[in-house]
């Protein structure tokens, strides 16, 4: 892991800290570990889990197929959140003060809500789009979908997991390093990872928290840097801007040091901090990353990744379909080379 860490050349695929649909894991990380990706971020389910280790075990398979010399088994990462994180919440539609205007259908990435509008929990990932899109206020709320991590993280370990992140942008500081402590005690010797972005936070609170999380985690830490959390639908360089941005005010603070002979700023050597590139990743992601020379160690992406692959993750016939299938990761591989050059398989 840390190796792939110090190469830049991780690559994580975000199935969605809420995404409980575990045929849908399944698929997705059948895809995208054929495309060359080393980490999978799925729910903190046990059921999630093993159908992401069936979808490698597939994967490995295939493989031989297509003649594709995959060596390294990916990395399974299970999130969790803390309550007020969009990550793990569930959208709840109150049929009472419903409109019946249907417009929150179509904006479901992960067609969550039905003609019934009912809504989906397992499918439901909280990304916020259809209260935003709601015409009123009073109709759609979202609930905390509650964990009992001491129970629940061991478990998906025991399943197969290998690290945890903590989703933790809400304001509680004594909550969140209390969590953050539960966390790192679980897994005392894998990666574990803390997922922050500054939509709550002055870019001082952002570095003190990873402060206070590097202080707990030492060189297990990651830092997944959330740009603009669940953004990723469009293609473009403003949508990835903030990814960008929050990773440069962590490399700032951590991973460079001033150069007092000409009073700039260079990199590190080693680096302090590792961080993920989150929020609103797409193919450009990299692109701008090395335009503005903002270095990074990985990339972790989810709406985007998932958008352009899902025609062929809803078909049917996708275990049956090797054309399909070829299609679906050739399309994954594209985006992975994007990211991170061509993967280490």
């Amino acid at each position: 892991m840390q190796s792939l860490l110090d190469s830049s050349k991780y690559f994580k695929l975000v199935c969605g800290a809420g995404n409980e649909d575990a045929e849908e894991v399944k698929r997705l990380t059948v895809l995208y570990v054929l495309a060359g990706a080393k980490g999978l971020d799925i729910s903190a389910n046990v059921n999630v889990v093993n159908a992401c280790m069936e979808g490698i075990d597939l994967a490995f398979n295939f493989s031989k197929e297509f003649d594709i010399p995959l060596s390294i088994r990916p990395f399974i990462m299970v999130s969790v959140g803390m309550p007020g994180d969009h990550h793990v919440r569930k959208s709840y539609i109150n049929l009472d003060t419903c409109l019946k205007c249907d417009l929150c259908i179509p904006v479901c990435p992960t067609d969550a809500i039905p003609k019934e509008l009912i809504v989906i929990k397992d499918k439901c990932i909280g990304c916020g789009n259809c209260s935003a899109i709601c015409p009123k206020s009073d109709i759609i709320h979202y609930e905390h979908n509650n964990r009992e991590l001491a129970s629940l993280l061991p478990a998906c370990l025991a399943a197969g997991a290998e690290q945890i992140e903590l989703h933790a942008a809400v304001a509680d500081d004594t909550a969140i390093m209390q969590e953050w402590q539960l966390v790192s005690e679980v897994n005392p010797n894998g990666h574990i990872s803390m997922c922050l972005d500054r939509l709550h936070l002055s870019n001082f609170s952002f570095e003190e928290r990873v402060r206070k999380a590097k202080e707990i985690a030492g060189d297990r830490l990651i830092i997944q840097s959330d740009g603009y959390p669940m953004s990723g639908g469009e293609d473009d360089f403003n949508t990835t801007l903030q990814a960008i941005a929050t990773a440069d005010v962590l490399n700032k603070a951590f991973n460079m040091k001033l150069r007092k002979s000409k009073n700039v700023l260079i990199y590190k050597k080693k680096n302090e901090v590792n961080q993920l590139l989150s929020g609103g990743t797409n193919s450009l992601t990299a692109v701008l990353a090395d335009q503005t020379g903002v270095k990074f160690q990985g990339s972790s992406l989810g709406t985007f990744a998932r958008k352009i692959v899902k025609e062929v993750v809803d078909d049917e016939n996708f275990y049956q379909d090797l054309a399909l299938i070829k299609k679906g990761y050739l399309i994954a591989q594209d985006l992975v080379i994007a990211n991170i050059g061509k993967p280490t398989l």
